[in-house]
């Protein structure tokens, strides 16, 4: 059985890596056959997507997909960076 830190380090490697995801903002946690994904994103498909590459990376283990997803807004009118 592999160390739950290397899980959490594939896990992760593999949403930094794949095409679909290239997302480094996750936090993975790793607990006996569990693994937590953490952390937001912008958009529902992309939650999805990370939930996929995790279950691809550790397909013996049960994800909990525990992103949450933030709207980005645009900077509104008020913002003045001078």
């Amino acid at each position: 059985m592999e160390a739950p830190q290397y899980v959490a380090a594939r896990v992760q490697q593999a949403m930094a890596e794949d095409g679909r995801t290239h997302e480094l903002g996750i936090r993975v946690d790793v607990r006996g056959d569990q693994v937590f994904l953490r952390g937001e994103v912008s958009g529902a498909e992309q939650r999805e997507r990370l939930g996929e590459v995790a279950r691809e990376a550790a397909p013996e283990l049960h994800v909990h997909n525990e992103i949450k997803i933030v709207q980005v807004s645009e900077p509104g009118e008020d913002e003045h960076l001078d």
